[in-house]
């Protein structure tokens, strides 16, 4: 039994217990008429509770994945994580379904291996998989997690395999694929622990204004943030959407997407030290605090919100709810928005367009820094962490599967089906046939979570890639969305990678972001004449409660990178 086993195994298997011992009691009120099934659930529990407290494993396998053999004793099962949205269609279960079976009649069975597909809920994606990697033996051969803290834990703890020479050996395809830029996400201290899908689009953020409200003012699209400013006290004061008083000329929430481009233009040119120590890394995103320029920005949403400019109850919007319901009401002149967002059907435009037939939304590229430019975060090139479990006695099978997902046309066709059935090139880009019958729909409703190789469709460039996007939109909206995806991807700030994970990040981070938000609102809000002594104490504050620990653990990381 391996260390990360033993770490893991026996609160893995009370949890497993005590969770089994709710479903009994769950059965146990069952109506006489699901008697029947409630007793084969119930076998099927305490065969659970056996196998969790012997270490075993279970070769119990379903649908047209079970492991037969097909006459051939040699036959290999690879098991494969995979998501459980509880969304399959009539006539297909989550483990037999059109791609699984794509995969074991392309890939499995010419290579004498049984592909077994493990669902997991979607909503229990962490705990569900703290679970499987503490099993031992029964843990999947392929895993994966959104979270790239789970991903190093489990790779300092030694639950993960060194998959450096194996995909060396059988990967060609899929390193030409995921590129060194996507790979180095998944190391740790050059060893290649994990395989990072493939982000196909890595903009983040776009801008969007009222352009009947400019057309009304005779007022030109404003194109940098002085420019902005004059726009947004027009709006105030002459009302172009006539809301009796209520007009929010910039539109604002707590939620990242709509304060990030604002701050981040502000952010001061710096060197490449600079950027590594100073930026503070909170879940998933970089944070600009500690950087130069940040008191600017916050200065400037000071003078905002204290001149009646941005929305007045933006510090209780942590989930853009009120944004949106001020938008689609039609009191909102401008916000920055998720890139594409507000144009996807029943969408924010849309609605407001229900309200307002007259009103044009026009996505921009305004908030402008000292050199002229529209700085603004784009994702890092990954979506998911696919791993192989050290327990895993398949890791070369494993590569193999992920090697030929990564050949020829095999995910293209897991993405998009068959030519002519699903959909029809248009300019190398597919386009949905919409008026297909259910059934061929229905192939593809899992192809996010089979295609784990790639975070969105992938057609051999970015411009294909996003124009993919731009075609499943409303053809009313598809401009639109080209250029707020096109803005999107300007200008953009890549994240900050180390090659190890830095530990106060991980212990603070939670806690700090909590902080980073109370900043954010109390700065904004304060009366002018108490900014810089508000700034100076939350700063200080700020450091206290972790951020001076993440500051220096990122520069020792920064000088150790440079040796």
């Amino acid at each position: 039994m391996d260390a990360f086993t033993r770490t893991h195994r026996t609160g893995s298997t009370k949890q497993h217990i005590k969770g089994v011992v709710s479903m009994v009691q769950k059965l146990k009120q069952a109506s006489s008429k699901k008697k029947a099934s409630a007793a084969l659930a119930l076998t099927v529990a305490t065969s659970m509770v056996l196998a969790a407290c012997g270490g075993g494993s279970s070769n119990t396998e379903s649908g047209t994945n079970a492991s037969t053999d097909s006459g051939s004793s040699k036959a290999t099962t690879l098991k494969v994580e995979v998501f459980d949205r509880g969304n399959s269609p009539k006539g297909s279960t989550i483990t037999n379904n059109y791609l699984t079976n794509f995969v074991q009649d392309n890939f499995g069975t010419p290579n004498n291996i049984n592909m077994e597909f493990v669902p997991v809920p979607r909503s229990e994606e962490t705990n569900k998989l703290n679970v499987l990697m503490a099993s031992g033996s029964d843990v999947p051969d392929i895993v994966f997690t959104y979270d790239s803290g789970t991903f190093y834990r489990y790779a300092q703890q030694g639950g993960l395999t060194d998959l450096t020479e194996l995909l060396d050996q059988y990967g060609p395809n899929l390193k030409q694929f995921l590129t060194d830029e996507t790979l180095a996400y998944g190391q740790l201290e050059g060893k290649q622990y994990g395989l990072p899908a493939k982000r196909s689009h890595l903009g983040k953020y776009s801008s969007f204004i009222r352009q009947d409200w400019l057309d009304k003012l005779g007022l030109p699209v404003p194109q940098t943030t002085d420019e902005l400013y004059t726009t947004l006290k027009a709006f105030k004061e002459q009302d172009p959407g006539q809301t009796g008083g209520k007009v929010i000329p910039l539109g604002m929430s707590i939620a990242p997407a709509q304060y990030e481009p604002l701050i981040w233009s502000f952010i001061k040119p710096m060197t490449e030290e600079e950027s590594y120590t100073l930026t503070q890394q909170l879940s998933s995103r970089d944070y600009p605090i500690l950087l130069p320029g940040f008191k600017d920005a916050m200065s400037f949403m000071n003078k905002l919100y204290n001149e009646g400019l941005m929305s007045p109850d933006f510090s209780l919007d942590k989930d853009k709810t009120k944004l949106s319901e001020n938008v689609t009401k039609g009191l909102v002149g401008f916000f920055s928005e998720d890139d594409m967002n507000p144009y996807y059907p029943d969408g924010m435009y849309a609605t407001l367009q229900k309200n307002n037939a007259n009103a044009v939304l026009s996505a921009v590229d305004v908030y402008t820094n000292e050199e002229g430019k529209h700085p603004k975060p784009e994702y890092s090139p990954i979506g998911m962490y696919i791993m192989i479990p050290k327990a895993s006695k398949h890791a070369a099978e494993a590569i193999k599967y992920l090697d030929w997902m990564a050949s020829g046309d095999n995910l293209f066709q897991m993405q998009n089906g068959v030519e002519g059935e699903n959909y029809t090139l248009v300019n190398d880009v597919p386009v949905v046939n919409a008026d297909a019958a259910d059934e061929i729909k229905n192939r593809l409703y899992n192809q996010g979570d089979m295609a784990i190789i790639s975070n969105g469709k992938q057609l051999g460039d970015a411009d294909k890639n996003v124009e993919a996007y731009v075609v499943g939109m409303p053809e009313k909206y598809q401009e639109d969305t080209r250029k707020a995806l096109t803005i999107s991807r300007t200008d953009t700030i890549k994240p900050i990678l180390f090659d190890k994970p830095i530990e106060a990040q991980a212990k603070y981070g939670t806690s700090l972001l909590d902080k980073f938000n109370e900043i954010i609102v109390k700065l904004t809000m304060v009366k002018p004449d108490q900014f810089d002594s508000t700034y100076d104490q939350m700063i200080k504050e700020y450091l206290a409660n972790g951020g001076q620990a993440i500051l220096d653990e990122r520069t020792a990381a920064y000088k150790a990178m440079k040796q």
